[in-house]
């Protein structure tokens, strides 16, 4: 689906990709490109840009520091960065936190917590997996005893994505060991620096310290800390979930991974031709490409009404599923495409062919291999499907 702009969504579009051509590094979006992990300062370091310039939160609203577009220009800004190999902006603060204490937060937490996610002074790390409370959420065990002012945390939270950065950490905790399982948690507000606090790296498959292990022991948390109401967090962290599964779906870095697939299966020769010329080959990629436009197209009847007053709904769970099959099919193909040099311990690349230039180094396999995470995390794919029967079909 090729958009049709009208004049001034045209203009704002060339404002981005001036924005970018700018702001963004070719050291940087070079890094991005080849699919490599970030040091937290470029990673501070392009949130700081983006905040400067008023376009971090496009999707806060203006009395809290959104820029207050509306979707079409939401869109064009997500897909420019993504083609440009823009870093994603780490989404626990912005993306996550930021639109439940604005739903949920009392005045003084908005005004605390809100402007301290867009200048970059805190780091937010999620705290919702257990070691066996994964898909099944409402079964967290961490418990936080009310002490007077203070609540007392004791348990532990896994898959904590970038912790290690991380100075703050929302947390979901069981308050009420009576009530049944949704009932009996709440959503609080951990700094990470607390006594009694311990991070554990946890390595992934590609060699890379990304998620790390949580330990609470006996932490005091103020319970000003509490968002909403003591045993209500489970309402909460649904409706933060929404906005993750709606970002997990990642439509404009599945625009930029198809770009460079294409490009990938153009130099790669097949039986003396591109391999884009390959019948099975290209039947493939044209699927992937038709199930990405289709998906572009609900993505933003979802961001119409989110910014129309909107939350999203079975939408999020749908964009989940077929946003994350989409980037694991497309990371499928272009480790196919790339062959033996594809392999994710390759160390010598002096005698890749000439034609695959700069590719041979996309580490197109660990790239697979750690994307095999998508269809898991904010909650499985499998679980999805529950929701939307539910939703949808009142099953």
């Amino acid at each position: 689906m090729d958009l049709n702009f009208t004049s001034q969504e045209e203009a704002f579009r060339e404002r981005v990709r001036d924005f970018l051509s700018q702001n963004l590094s070719t050291d940087l979006s070079d890094k991005v490109r080849a699919g490599e992990h970030l040091s937290k300062t470029e990673m501070e370091g392009w949130h700081a840009k983006l905040h400067a310039r008023g376009w971090l939160a496009n999707h806060w609203p203006e009395e809290w520091g959104g820029p207050g577009w509306n979707a079409i220009e939401k869109f064009i800004f997500e897909n420019e960065c993504a083609l440009a190999h823009a870093p994603r902006i780490v989404p626990f603060g912005v993306s996550m936190l930021g639109p439940v204490l604005m739903k949920y937060g009392s005045d003084t937490q908005k005004s605390h917590w809100l402007p301290r996610i867009l200048d970059g002074s805190d780091w937010w790390c999620q705290g919702y997996s257990e070691p066996g409370s994964g898909s099944d959420l409402a079964s967290v065990k961490t418990m936080a005893v009310r002490d007077g002012d203070y609540y007392i945390v004791n348990g532990q939270k896994t898959w904590t994505t970038l912790g290690q950065y991380a100075n703050m950490i929302f947390c979901l905790v069981r308050t009420d060991r009576a009530a049944k399982s949704q009932s009996g948690i709440s959503f609080l507000l951990i700094d990470m620096t607390s006594p009694g606090i311990e991070i554990r790296p946890i390595i992934t498959l590609d060699g890379a310290h990304e998620v790390n292990e949580v330990f609470f022991t006996d932490v005091k948390v103020p319970v000003a800390n509490l968002v909403g109401d003591e045993n209500k967090g489970w309402t909460y962290a649904k409706y933060l979930l929404t906005y993750e599964r709606t970002n997990i779906a990642g439509v404009g870095f599945s625009v930029a991974s198809l770009e460079k697939l294409k490009v990938v299966a153009d130099r790669v020769r097949c039986n003396g031709k591109p391999l884009s010329h390959d019948p099975l080959f290209a039947a493939r990629m044209a699927k992937v490409e038709i199930d990405l436009e289709n998906m572009k197209t609900t993505n933003l009847r979802v961001i119409a009404a989110v910014a129309g007053g909107g939350v999203p709904g079975a939408e999020s769970s749908m964009l989940k599923i077929r946003g994350t099959e989409i980037r694991q099919e497309i990371f499928s193909l272009t480790r196919r495409a790339m062959g033996p040099y594809a392999a994710p311990y390759l160390q010598d690349t002096s005698d890749v062919e000439p034609h695959l230039g700069d590719e041979a180094a996309t580490k197109s396999a660990l790239s697979y291999f750690n994307n095999r995470k998508l269809s898991i995390f904010g909650g499985s794919n499998e679980i999805q499907k529950n929701i939307i029967s539910k939703m949808i079909l009142g099953l």
